[in-house]
């Protein structure tokens, strides 16, 4: 069943075309990459499937709740919050702003600090967090609301080893579990070997397919906007 659904999406900021004419569809259990340079539109792509930016043109259709996990930058670490509470923010959405969190936001709360192993944490104030620690808070948060679709900017960027194998084997339950993930990475090899598909973009769709279709470097060098790059098309062990 499809979770997500883009068709003809364009967005312009400030006079500017940054996504054109993207189609892109993802089903219940897939586990996508969205790859391409530094402002190609990926992270704007991904504000407009939350409505945070509205689209130009095109439709932008969602089956289901979503779950967001941005860069760790943009999140408040200085706010004086306990891990608990910051990972209870994610449910705001489903308890509304003035009312009190119920028993299923609760559970829903422990249910996703268990998955990335932060029950021992859950009233240590976030400022006092590690850089890996930091990224399993805002994976819970995004988890707490149960979403049929997570959507994840950058997910593995920094993160200690212990971290990106707990990321990449929750990753992996949730495709079991039906989840839909679209995930955006500059980590290539790791993109190649996790997801079952990969979405080449660079502003609009270059290429769409199993990381075994994709395997002509013209895709790549196009994508990345660049006429030759050994160390790009080495890094996919990709051979000429």
């Amino acid at each position: 069943m499809t979770a997500l659904d883009i068709r003809g999406l364009t967005i312009r900021l400030a006079g500017r075309e940054v996504v054109s004419n993207v189609d892109f569809r993802l089903t219940g259990g897939e586990l996508a990459g969205l790859i391409g340079p530094n402002g190609a539109g990926k992270t704007t792509l991904l504000r407009s499937v939350l409505g945070l930016l509205p689209a130009t043109a095109g439709t932008i259709d969602v089956d289901g709740t979503i779950g967001y996990v941005p860069q760790r930058h943009e999140f408040a670490w200085d706010f004086p919050i306990s891990v608990e509470k910051a990972v209870l923010t994610g449910r705001t959405s489903a308890i509304g702003f003035l009312r009190r969190p119920g028993r299923t936001d609760r559970d829903a709360v422990a249910e996703a600090l268990h998955r990335v192993a932060m029950t021992d944490l859950a009233r240590r104030p976030i400022g006092e967090l590690s850089g890996g620690q930091r990224q399993r808070v805002l994976v819970a948060r995004a988890l707490a609301l149960r979403p049929r679709l997570l959507l994840l900017d950058e997910p593995f960027t920094g993160l200690d080893v212990p971290t990106q194998e707990l990321l990449t084997g929750l990753l992996r339950s949730l495709r079991e579990e039906a989840t839909a993930v679209l995930m955006t990475t500059h980590d290539l090899p790791a993109a190649a070997n996790l997801c079952d598909r990969l979405c080449l973009l660079n502003r609009t769709v270059i290429a769409d397919g199993p990381p075994e279709a994709l395997r002509d470097p013209g895709l790549w060098l196009r994508a990345f906007g660049v006429t030759s790059s050994e160390q790009l098309i080495h890094s996919l062990g990709i051979t000429r």
